[in-house]
């Protein structure tokens, strides 16, 4: 089932299956991609309770292995609308057997979107309802379609940071981080786009100085601006010579190479005490 968000501006369709964003329009410009399987069958996927790759696909906790695949079970989970009008839509996912088995954490998992003039905000928010502490990472996976306009190419597009001349780009290794990275040197703080940027995995940054990226080009009038303060982890990527881009928001990371499997020692790591609750928000401005 889909849930709508309209106003007189914006039209937003959203899936009741992981809470996935489908559909973005900015009038009668549609800015998400549209999951051709040829390249890549996901609109935007919300990443929960892991980000990226575990290695050797299992983690620890309290000595016992756990499997999960990557990126997590959310995305592959049926959420409840728990409330719905036009402007905001609220989709929550609760632990039950089938999440036990995976990980050992009582939660709700509560997934909100909101439009506000052009602009759509998608907040997380996780709620400890264990005796116990509870790690987790969440975020963001939106693709965005590269290009806007079909009469352009994708080249023709640029990722503009406010606050970076230069990206630190940590490599991956069959999915996995490694001590060493690539500088990509920016110009005036933009990147131009290009399918090669992408054909060795994604560009994964850490505290990054930019809370906003624009995707922009000077022979369209249609962009975007993302924006991500207090994620500490991003991720731009995209398939092999696919025409979209994702903008990837993280409170967590793939694991190290050199990882031990312990869940509580995994980098970029969330913990919350019980009963207690912790949000965050990335939001796209279209025009």
């Amino acid at each position: 089932m889909m849930v709508q968000l309209q106003n007189d501006k914006l039209s937003v369709a959203i899936s009741e299956k992981g809470a996935e964003l489908q559909s973005l329009r900015l009038h009668n410009t549609e800015y998400v991609w549209q999951a051709d399987a040829a390249f890549w069958s996901k609109h935007s996927p919300v990443l929960f309770p892991i980000i990226g790759e575990l290695k050797d696909g299992i983690y620890i906790f309290n000595n016992k292995e756990y499997k999960l695949s990557r990126h997590g079970f959310a995305r592959d989970k049926t959420f409840t609308v728990t409330a719905s009008a036009s402007g905001k839509a609220v989709f929550s996912l609760k632990s039950d057997e089938s999440t036990w088995a995976l990980y050992p954490f009582p939660f709700i998992f509560n997934v909100i979107y909101e439009i506000n003039d052009a602009s759509l905000s998608c907040t997380y928010q996780v709620i400890n309802t264990g005796d116990g502490d509870m790690y987790f990472s969440a975020g963001g996976h939106p693709a965005f379609k590269v290009p806007l306009n079909d009469k352009l190419q994708y080249t023709d597009y640029f990722l503009s940071f406010n606050n970076d001349n230069v990206l630190n780009r940590y490599v991956l290794h069959q999915g996995l981080t490694g001590d060493d990275t690539e500088k990509i040197t920016l110009n005036d703080k933009t990147l131009p786009l290009k399918p090669s940027l992408f054909y060795g995995d994604a560009i994964v940054l850490k505290n990054i100085g930019s809370d906003q990226i624009k995707l922009f080009s000077d022979k369209d009038a249609h962009g975007l601006t993302f924006s991500f303060k207090a994620f500490p982890y991003f991720g731009i990527w995209a398939a092999r010579d696919a025409p979209f881009v994702c903008l990837e928001p993280w409170c967590g990371i793939a694991d190290n190479i050199h990882h031990n499997h312990q869940l509580t020692a995994k980098e970029g790591i969330n913990k919350l005490a019980a009963g207690k609750e912790w949000k965050r928000t990335w939001s796209v401005e279209l025009f």
